[in-house]
């Protein structure tokens, strides 16, 4: 055994000898009935704006506070898309806007927390829309994480935006014409419950 295995390997068994628990990466389930990805944008003429949001989503949260890592998977269902108003949920699944027969999903994957102690203040990631794939960094307004007061388990909410091009995606429909621009505000407010430890085998 070389010296700097036998090191390690001491460290360990005096953790271990001392009750000093080893910091480990926390799972959550996202709560699909608490989180609600949204967006706002323009309408014609940019006199006032749509607000809509997916119904529908899953995910997953990763999270370890020691090493200041983690990561964020949010799955949401396009076919779901609400604006609250019954015609333009039936136009936005047409082909000319997301096409939601050919691209039922969208999905924001992080490849980087950013944390301020053990609270997360930005994540970097991916969002893949209408079959795209672009960087998209959301900022954290709020992040938070509590005892849930019914199911005594830890539950983390954050409150997240980023502001997008949706023509960066192929959804230029209007832009240029009755739309001024692109661009649409995300707002994401999402709360996780972490997930129950594996009993024994």
């Amino acid at each position: 055994m070389t010296r700097n295995k036998s090191l390690l390997l001491s460290a360990v068994v005096a953790a271990a000898a001392s009750g000093t628990a080893i910091a480990a990466p926390e799972t959550y389930t996202i709560d699909s009935s608490h989180t609600y990805p949204s967006f706002k944008a323009a309408h014609i003429g940019g006199i006032s704006f749509w607000r809509g949001k997916i119904d529908k989503n899953s995910g997953a949260v990763t999270l370890d506070r020691a090493a200041k890592t983690g990561s964020i998977e949010i799955l949401m269902d396009m076919t779901t898309i609400d604006f609250g108003h019954e015609k333009m949920n039936e136009h936005a699944k047409k082909d000319d806007i997301f096409d939601v027969a050919k691209y039922p999903t969208a999905t924001y994957k992080s490849t980087r927390l950013v944390f301020s102690g053990d609270a997360i203040t930005a994540v970097e990631g991916n969002l893949t829309l209408h079959g795209v794939t672009k960087p998209v960094t959301l900022t954290v307004n709020q992040f938070k994480c509590i005892p849930h007061p019914f199911y005594k388990r830890e539950v983390c909410g954050a409150d997240a935006s980023a502001v997008i091009d949706r023509t960066d995606f192929g959804v230029s429909y209007g832009v240029g014409k009755a739309i001024p621009d692109g661009k649409v505000t995300l707002e994401i407010q999402v709360e996780a419950l972490k997930d129950e430890a594996a009993g024994p085998a």
